[in-house]
């Protein structure tokens, strides 16, 4: 039987999807990756994927998990050769259960964010994990890179908000780790190997998720800024002030807003003049156990201090959901705005939050002489030490001009984040895009471990090959 007709037997003829059907899943979503797959194949059940997985390690056919496909850095996109399938996990959807005594949610791997977060709040509780994405990502895709988002300040990145997993094996096995357990050392902590490794390790087809106590309100805020320098100071002022109620901590330069404000302009911000000349904005986020009220005072008393203090130049409150909610979408367009004004290059790194002032400073400087012209765009999660160090077309660039300096760029600026202690992956992964770059900036003995652990649990390499780990 030839591999289509087995994969067939196993899930279905109209679940394997070949040729131009498979176009949709064959393209990353910033379209920069292009593969050509053997097949899609769309299993129901963990048995199936295991089944499926069972089939192409005797074949050594390579398997590409993919959830939503809205990953950055090509690590769901297949290469070209034609002898790779894709696994997508998108029919896997359900709430397996609620328990609300544990505060626990036990999900398929499948499950689009947004409704996991539906599905705790209509029981009463919530799932934080927020996310640009969150309504067409998969909470598969979250784990396999570890995702961050917004709220990780005051939550952590899905790794905190995970107890337990449902994984295949590259042997097609499945490990039955979906214990609702929040103290287990029974042996070495499986879940966390699996978590973030991009789908080279195991296929994760279900998860048991922490939730937590709907908060009595909530209160947003946007705040123009002279600098990062003063943002740091605001962070500082913020933790203090609030302590685990602040819940997100947004920095966005002000070039990032007026591009949201070109591309959708519906979107406006709630400041007069023009937002472009305020260098730089915080949104401020704070959940409050006690009511709506108690929330705005605290808000009201820590941001009038750093007014007062000259730390922050404008300030505005939301005064309903609809406001907040606008603000929020102002934050979340930016993707969307850069999108569409081209394609960019983009850089998710972390730094000590001490750091970052002069590390933006000084990075945008060298830039800005090496490569004159180029547009930085600068946002991300300023609470956690996440940042998104984009360069995107300028006065006398063009797309392909600036996709030949790629290599040059992400040099320039890797260099200063690895030189400055910081890490070249925050919450987007490695994939295709960062895997060349992982030995130079990572610790050797650490590349060494991750090999290990690759030939101990792939010895085939049929999981997500070409990902992550140079071949």
């Amino acid at each position: 039987m030839n591999p289509l007709d087995a994969l067939r037997a196993i899930v279905g003829e109209a679940q394997v999807l070949t040729g131009a059907d498979t176009a949709t899943w064959a393209i990353d979503w910033r379209e920069r990756y292009r593969g050509r797959p053997l097949a899609v194949v769309r299993p129901a059940s963990t048995g199936e994927v295991a089944a499926v997985v069972r089939e192409c390690a005797e074949r050594g056919i390579g398997v590409v998990a993919q959830g939503g496909n809205t990953g950055l850095n090509g690590g769901a996109t297949p290469d070209d050769s034609g002898q790779q399938l894709i696994l997508s996990l998108t029919r896997m959807r359900r709430i397996r259960s609620i328990d609300i005594e544990n505060d626990t949610i036990e999900v398929e791997a499948g499950c689009v964010l947004q409704a996991v977060q539906a599905a705790a709040h209509d029981a009463g509780r919530l799932f934080p994990l927020s996310l640009a994405s969150e309504g067409s990502c998969t909470i598969g895709g979250n784990l396999a890179t570890n995702a961050g988002g917004t709220q990780v300040l005051r939550y952590g990145n899905v790794r905190e908000l995970t107890l337990g997993l449902e994984v295949v094996t590259a042997t097609g096995e499945v490990w039955h780790g979906l214990r609702a357990l929040r103290k287990d050392n029974t042996g070495y902590d499986l879940r966390d190997l699996f978590i973030g490794s991009e789908g080279t390790l195991g296929i994760i087809t279900a998860a048991t998720l922490k939730l937590f106590p709907l908060p009595a309100a909530r209160v947003t805020a946007l705040l123009a800024l002279d600098s990062i320098e003063a943002a740091v100071a605001l962070l500082g002022r913020a933790r203090a002030g609030f302590g685990s109620a602040l819940t997100g901590f947004e920095l966005m330069a002000g070039d990032c807003l007026a591009a949201v404000e070109r591309s959708f302009p519906e979107q406006r911000l709630p400041f007069a003049g023009d937002s472009a000349a305020r260098p730089w904005f915080v949104l401020l986020e704070v959940s409050d156990s006690e009511s709506q009220a108690h929330a705005r005072a605290r808000c009201e008393a820590v941001i009038g201090a750093a007014i007062e203090a000259g730390c922050v130049r404008d300030a505005v409150i939301a005064g309903s959901l609809a406001q907040s909610q606008a603000l929020w979408r102002l934050r979340e367009s930016i993707p969307l705005a850069e999108k569409a004004a081209g394609r960019s290059l983009k850089h998710d790194i972390s730094l000590q939050v001490s750091r970052m002032a002069a590390f933006v400073r000084d990075t945008g400087a060298a830039l800005a002489a090496r490569f004159p012209g180029t547009r930085q765009v600068v946002f991300g999660h300023l609470g956690d030490g996440n940042l998104h160090y984009n360069v995107a077309v300028g006065e006398g660039w063009s797309e392909a001009a600036l996709l030949a300096e790629q290599e040059a760029v992400a040099t320039l600026i890797y260099d200063r984040v690895h030189a400055a202690g910081g890490s070249i992956s925050a919450e987007h992964g490695i994939g295709q895009l960062k895997r060349d770059l992982l030995p130079r900036y990572q610790d050797p003995v650490a590349i060494a471990l991750m090999r290990r652990l690759k030939a101990a649990l792939d010895p085939g390499g049929i999981l997500n090959p070409g990902k992550l780990l140079v071949p």
